[in-house]
C-alpha cells in the first residue's frame, strides 16, 4: 500500500474502489501522465494561438452543455440553476473572457534595467510554461474549482491532468464526458477516489494545484516534495466576520446571510462565525432571520434556491456539532433555525449565540450554521483572530476608520473585505489564495498565468566591446578602483539621505 493511500482514505477525501489501492492504478495513470507530457514536449502548447483556442473550446463546452452541468450540480448539491450560473458556469465564462482578452499583454516580455557596469546590454523576463500540471478539485464547487485553475494552466501554455472530486459524482461524470471532446490532448481527466489520487501523486508533475483541506494538503505537499514539485494549496479555515453598530444592520445582515448560506454554507470563503459586542450582535440577530426568510421563505426546506449537504457524512458532522451545542446548558442560545433532516441531508439556515468553547468553534463548520460570539471591542476581536490560524478571509462590517485600519494593519489573512463577504472572488484583478494554514499561492486572472509559469531571466550582452575586461583577473590597483567605484560600489549610507 502506498504511503499516501491510507491518510487520503481516512480523511474522507476519496472513497476509492473497494479492494483496490494505488498499485492497481499505477500503470494506467503513469501512461496517462506520459501521454499528457508528450503533448507538452511536442511544443504545440507554446504558441498564443493554441492557448486561446483551448480557452475558446472550454467556453464553448460550458455553453453547449450548460444544462448538463446545471443538472449535475443540482444532483450533487441541490444547487439552483441561477446559483450554478453565478458561482460555477458563468463564473468560469467570465474568467475565460477576461483571460483571453488580456493574455497577449500578460505574456509580453518585461524589460529589466541593466546596471551601468554591464553596459552595453539588454535584459528582460519572459513567462514560460512549467509543463504538466495536476489539478485536484474539491466537491463543494466541483466545476468551478476544477476548471478555474485549468484556465490559468492552459493560458500559461501547460497541459493538465485534472482530478474531479468523486464526492460530486454527477459533476465528475459530466466533466469526464465533455472535457475529452473539447480539450483533447490539452486536458486529461482521471476519475476516482483515494487510490487514483494516490497513484497520481506518485507521478512527477511540474506543478500540483490542490483545493481542499489542510490535512490532505499536507499529504499533497509531502508527495510533491519527493519530486521537488511546486504546489499551490487552496485550503480553508474559519473565516471570521467582525461587526459593530456603525453599520446599517439590515443591509449587513442580508450580505452576511447571502455569503453564509449559499451552497448550504459549503463555501471555503463563507463567513464561519461573527464577532461583535453584545449590542451589535443583538441588532444583527434581530435582522438575520428576516434576511433568511426574504431569501429562502418561511420554510427553506421547500425553497428551490436552498441547497443540501453533499453527503451523509457532511450532514452528520455539521448536525452533530449543532446538536452538541444546543444540548449544553448555558453554552448557546438559538436565534433561528436548528432543524435538520438526515433523509434529505437538509440543515435549516441556523444562527446561534455560542461561547468560545462551543463545538461549532473548534474547526471550520462548512455548513449552514452561523455562530455569534460576543467580544468587548474591535481590539479583542483582532486578538481573538490573531490567536488562531490565519484565515482565508476576514470580513469587517464597520464604518469606523480606526477599526478598518486596525484590521488592515494588525491581522493577517488571505483576503480582507469591508462590507461584503466572498465577493472578492469575482474581481479578476485580485489574487485569490490563503496564507499559513489557509493555503499558499494564489490564482485568478493574471495571477493564474503567473502561478503556472516560470519567469525566466534573459540577458543579452554583445561580445564587443568587452567591457567586462575591467573585472577579469589579474587584479591591480586600477581594476580595484573600477570595481569599488562602478561595479560594486561601497556606500556609506543608504536611502535618500
Amino acid at each position: 500500500m502506498s504511503t499516501f493511500a491510507s491518510p487520503l482514505e481516512a480523511d474522507g477525501s476519496g472513497s476509492g474502489t473497494a479492494g483496490n489501492d494505488a498499485r492497481d492504478f499505477a500503470g494506467p495513470i503513469r501512461e496517462t501522465v506520459s501521454a499528457t507530457r508528450a503533448v507538452f514536449t511536442s511544443g504545440v502548447t507554446r504558441p498564443l494561438t493554441w492557448r486561446l483556442a483551448q480557452l475558446k473550446a472550454m467556453n464553448q463546452m460550458l455553453l453547449d452543455h450548460r444544462s448538463d452541468f446545471t443538472a449535475a450540480l443540482a444532483a450533487d448539491l441541490g444547487k439552483n440553476p441561477s446559483e450554478s450560473w453565478l458561482t460555477e458556469i458563468g463564473f468560469l465564462t467570465a474568467e475565460i473572457a477576461n483571460t483571453a482578452k488580456h493574455l497577449e499583454r500578460w505574456l509580453a516580455p518585461r524589460r529589466a534595467d541593466v546596471p551601468l557596469a554591464l553596459q552595453p546590454a539588454k535584459a528582460h523576463t519572459v513567462l514560460e510554461p512549467l509543463g504538466v500540471v495536476l489539478v485536484i478539485a474539491p466537491w463543494n464547487y466541483p466545476v468551478q474549482l476544477l476548471l478555474g485553475p485549468v484556465i490559468g494552466a492552459l493560458a500559461a501554455g501547460n497541459t493538465v491532468v485534472a482530478k474531479p472530486s468523486e464526492m460530486a459524482p454527477a459533476c465528475s461524470a459530466a466533466l469526464a464526458r465533455w472535457i475529452p471532446k473539447y480539450l483533447s490532448g490539452a486536458v486529461t481527466v482521471v476519475e476516482g477516489g483515494a487510490p487514483e489520487t494516490t497513484a497520481l501523486l506518485e507521478q512527477r508533475f511540474d506543478h500540483v494545484f490542490y483545493t481542499g483541506n489542510g490535512r490532505v494538503g499536507r499529504i499533497v505537499m509531502a508527495a510533491a516534495a519527493k519530486h521537488l514539485t511546486p504546489v499551490t494549496l487552496e485550503l480553508g479555515g474559519k473565516s471570521p466576520v467582525y461587526i459593530d453598530d456603525t453599520v446599517d444592520m439590515k443591509a449587513a445582515a442580508a450580505r452576511i446571510a447571502w455569503g453564509k448560506f449559499m451552497n448550504a454554507g459549503q463555501t471555503c470563503v463563507a463567513p464561519d462565525y461573527v464577532l461583535g459586542t453584545g449590542d451589535a450582535l443583538a441588532g444583527l440577530a434581530a435582522e438575520l432571520p428576516r434576511s433568511i426568510r426574504a431569501m429562502y421563505g418561511e420554510n427553506p426546506a421547500h425553497s428551490p434556491s436552498y441547497g443540501r449537504m453533499v453527503n451523509d457524512a457532511a450532514f452528520t458532522r455539521v448536525a452533530g456539532m449543532l446538536d452538541r451545542d444546543l444540548q449544553q446548558d448555558g453554552m448557546s442560545a438559538l436565534v433561528c433555525g436548528g432543524h435538520h433532516d438526515a433523509a434529505t441531508r437538509y440543515i435549516e439556515p441556523t444562527v446561534i449565540h455560542v461561547e468560545v468553547g462551543a463545538a461549532l468553534m473548534e474547526g471550520e463548520i462548512f455548513g449552514p450554521v452561523l455562530p455569534l460570539v460576543t467580544v468587548d471591542s474591535a481590539q479583542e476581536a483582532m486578538r481573538f483572530i490573531n490567536a488562531r490560524d490565519k484565515p482565508l478571509s476576514i470580513y469587517v462590517f464597520s464604518e469606523d476608520r480606526g477599526v478598518r485600519s486596525g484590521f488592515s494593519e494588525q491581522t493577517s489573512s488571505g483576503a480582507l473585505n469591508f462590507g461584503v463577504p466572498a465577493a472578492h472572488l469575482s474581481v479578476p484583478a485580485l489574487p485569490f489564495g490563503g496564507v499559513g494554514e489557509s493555503g499558499m499561492g494564489s490564482y485568478h486572472g493574471q495571477h493564474s498565468v503567473q502561478a503556472f509559469s516560470h519567469r525566466k531571466a534573459v540577458l543579452d550582452k554583445p561580445l564587443a566591446p568587452d567591457t567586462l575586461a575591467w573585472i577579469y583577473p589579474p587584479f591591480g590597483i586600477l581594476k580595484r578602483q573600477v570595481i569599488e567605484r562602478f561595479v560594486a560600489p561601497a556606500r556609506k549610507r543608504l536611502g535618500n539621505g
